[in-house]
């Protein structure tokens, strides 16, 4: 009786984990980010609400993802200084530096190739939001009609936070994992294999199974 519960604990912790990640679904868009004491932070609110002052970075990266806890940041120079270098300053108007990463050729929709990743500084009025910035120096850019950002500088083409199917969301984890390691930001891992949590229940489910054998057959 005990190694046959033992065995149904083990089986009913693998089938969890097998549904956990089946119920995973990755999407396809752009998230936005702001650049705050050198890190990147995924933004609270969008862009077309975000109002960043004078001096400020944001960033956006166009990627496949499950959630603001494994989305990739924006990649390459996200100094201010540096950015708006070319850009001088002017009464009555602000500078926002824009990070605009479009991804990696996993990440593109099929059919499409992301345009090499760029930097731009936005001179606008000291109220202008985010969006305002980014269509400044980055249209053509397209929304849907909840007014999710869909695409910018016209990418991608088509498409608007689809979800992807699981053998696209496999090979753009890859992707990621790569970029990781070269990363010198560490970044929150995606959950490709089984947690730490998942191994070591599974871990203290062997451990019991081996001590109900060893005492049936003491019995025996």
């Amino acid at each position: 009786m005990i190694r046959r519960a033992v065995l149904l604990l083990l089986a009913s912790l693998l089938l969890c984990a097998g549904a956990g990640q089946a119920q995973a679904a990755g999407y396809r868009y752009w998230s936005f980010w702001e650049r705050d004491a050198g890190h990147w932070v995924y933004a609270t609110q969008g862009p077309s609400l975000a109002r960043p002052s004078d001096g400020g970075v944001q960033g956006f990266r166009f990627a496949v993802s499950e959630d603001s806890a494994n989305a990739a940041r924006p990649r390459g120079t996200a100094d201010f200084a540096t950015i708006c270098a070319k850009t001088p300053a002017q009464d009555g108007r602000k500078r926002v530096a824009l990070v605009i990463d479009f991804g990696t050729p996993s990440d593109a929709p099929e059919g499409e190739a992301p345009p090499a990743a760029r930097t731009a500084c936005a001179r606008v009025s000291p109220d202008a939001t985010t969006a305002q910035a980014l269509a400044a120096v980055a249209k053509p850019l397209r929304y849907d009609t909840n007014a999710l950002l869909c695409a910018i500088s016209g990418y991608p083409e088509q498409g608007c936070g689809e979800q992807v199917s699981r053998k696209q969301e496999q090979k753009q984890k890859q992707g990621q994992g790569q970029e990781r390691e070269q990363a010198a930001e560490k970044e929150s891992p995606s959950g490709g294999g089984p947690s730490l949590g998942l191994v070591a229940g599974i871990a203290v489910v062997v451990v019991l199974g081996g001590a109900a054998i060893w005492q049936v057959r003491r019995r025996g």
